[in-house]
């Protein structure tokens, strides 16, 4: 049984807790947050944009801390799961690691690459995982695609594009706010550059057009992702650029060769509208719509963890949380605002 410690109950904390009661393998056995009430179990003031209100919750057999060393020199805690601001990812991800404790910290890694980068190099001279939980892949649309791609079944991906696009957040005319947040450029369309390098590997150079919002940070773009020794042409629209009235839509198109997967959702006047639900399309005319069961946002978060649970059980690489492909997205986001900023192709590496 994987021992968890959470850091950070507001939204993606709560919704974690919730992740792993659904899940096998582990447990959550502590908690940190320096808000009393949220300590003695009220998450009644916690609400996020998808998902349950929280609740009362009844944390007798949990224990709790105010502060973050505290819970780190817990013993008993295997994992410290960090849903903290993204300003103070790396501090609180170095100090876990350094306490011997296996890592997930929410995405993205961090704000700034150079820190991506230390906390990814302190990582790799430690026996524990670090995982970054990027939670698109374990989406249902979204794993459904990827096992398409990668079983073969339908041969080689050739080509895709994937949108994420919302309205105007209300912190995004605030500078401060958007240097802890990275922006849409980065907060919003880094689930993309790392689904794309998750599925397709690290392109060999990108070009993007958008809009800045001031230094390196993104408002909304569009990018090519190029690849040199591939038949591949995939590309990304992302940004907040859309009006009030369609404050959310993400989707894909991914084509194949014997094969083509469609979808689009949007949140249209406050409702869930699906545009084109999951579909496959094969080359004998066949248009089927993917039965994915009940989908529950939840689930995803249910499947992430337990896939980190995983890995620290069987001592495999998570690939899907690994902290390189973390920091490779985050260094894509960067690159990108490059290309917006010089109007040049930008190479990766």
């Amino acid at each position: 049984m994987v021992k968890i410690g959470i850091v950070g109950i507001g939204f993606m904390g709560m919704i974690h807790y919730y992740g792993i009661n659904r899940g096998t393998g582990a447990e959550v056995v502590a908690i940190c947050t320096r808000d009393q009430k949220k300590l003695d179990g009220d998450w009644t003031g916690i609400q996020g944009n998808f998902g349950p209100r929280g609740g009362i919750e009844d944390l007798s057999n949990i224990r709790k801390y105010s502060d973050i060393d505290e819970l780190l020199a817990d013993e008993e805690i295997d994992l410290v799961d960090i849903c903290l601001p993204t300003h103070l990812h790396k501090s609180v991800s170095i100090a876990s690691l350094k306490a011997g404790k296996h890592t997930l910290v929410e995405k993205p890694i961090s704000i700034d690459i150079d820190d991506a980068n230390e906390i990814v190099t302190l990582s790799e001279k430690t026996d524990k995982e670090f995982m970054v939980a990027h939670v698109l892949p374990f989406f249902a649309e979204y794993a459904y695609a990827k096992q398409i791609v990668e079983s073969g079944d339908y041969g080689a991906l050739l080509g895709g594009h994937f949108k994420r696009v919302i309205s105007k957040p209300s912190w995004s005319r605030d500078i401060a706010d958007i240097e802890k947040s990275g922006g849409p450029g980065i907060d919003l369309h880094i689930h993309d550059t790392h689904f794309i390098q998750l599925l397709c590997g690290v392109p060999d150079a990108v070009f993007s057009q958008g809009k800045l919002v001031t230094g390196n940070f993104i408002d909304y773009l569009t990018t090519q992702y190029i690849y040199n020794d591939k038949d591949l042409s995939v590309s990304c629209s992302s940004g907040a650029i859309s009006q009030k009235g369609r404050a959310f839509s993400h989707g894909f198109e991914l084509y194949l060769e014997k094969a083509t997967l469609l979808f689009d959702f949007s949140t249209l006047a406050g409702e869930p509208s699906t545009a084109m639900p999951l579909t496959l399309l094969t080359e004998d005319g066949t248009v089927e719509q993917v039965d994915l069961g009940e989908v529950d946002p939840i689930d995803a978060f249910t499947a992430e963890i337990q896939y980190a649970v995983d890995a620290i059980d069987s001592n495999s690489e998570p690939t899907a949380l690994s902290g390189v492909g973390a920091r490779d997205a985050l260094l894509l986001c960067y690159k990108e605002a490059e290309s917006v900023k010089t109007g040049e192709i930008v190479p990766i590496h």
